[in-house]
């Protein structure tokens, strides 16, 4: 099962570099276009579901690698079983807030799917399709945190703490800029 989440973790953040890349080649495709007097009229359209995509993809693999910010001044004055127990709280906070965005984007994208709503950009497109990466990534993401919550309440060091810890021994103190 291990091996099953981290791939799926995995597989989202590769999903929100590609969709990072490919804002990257619409945009020059679109400098491009307009240089060479091609229309290029639905490229913000594309561009803003991709931005959508690419924030809400690789969630939890930043969650997993502590890449999210964490606020640890209070964490550091505590002691291993208080931080244990504040650790396990703020993740069942966690839950229960991506929880409640996990529903309503699945809710939001079902109605726009039934309602068979479309884009009203210059991409006249059923709208569900960009959406599908909001509910995706917001479920995987809940996923994510229900699965950290179980790593603590085994008693063991939460992924990203043991991943953030890792990179300071190697001297990789990157993220905390």
């Amino acid at each position: 099962m291990r091996r099953l989440l981290n791939a799926v973790y995995g597989a989202c953040g590769y999903l929100g570099a590609l969709c990072v890349l490919a804002i990257c080649v619409v945009m020059v495709g679109q400098s491009l276009g307009r240089v060479a007097g091609i229309p290029t009229g639905g490229a913000n359209d594309l561009v803003a579901w991709l931005c959508a995509a690419a924030a809400f993809l690789p969630m939890a693999h930043a969650f997993k690698h502590g890449d999210f910010v964490r606020v640890t001044l209070v964490f550091d004055k505590l002691g291993a079983g208080a931080r244990r127990v504040l650790e396990v709280l703020a993740l069942c906070v966690a839950c229960i807030a991506i929880g409640y965005l996990a529903w309503w984007a699945t809710v939001f994208t079902w109605e726009s799917w039934e309602f068979r709503e479309m884009g009203t950009g210059m991409l006249a497109w059923p709208l569900w399709i960009p959406q599908l990466s909001f509910v995706v990534g917001a479920w995987v993401f809940l996923i994510a945190v229900v699965d950290e919550a179980a790593i603590v309440l085994r008693g063991s060091v939460p992924t990203y703490v043991a991943a953030v810890e890792e990179r300071h021994a190697r001297g990789d103190f990157s993220s905390d800029i």
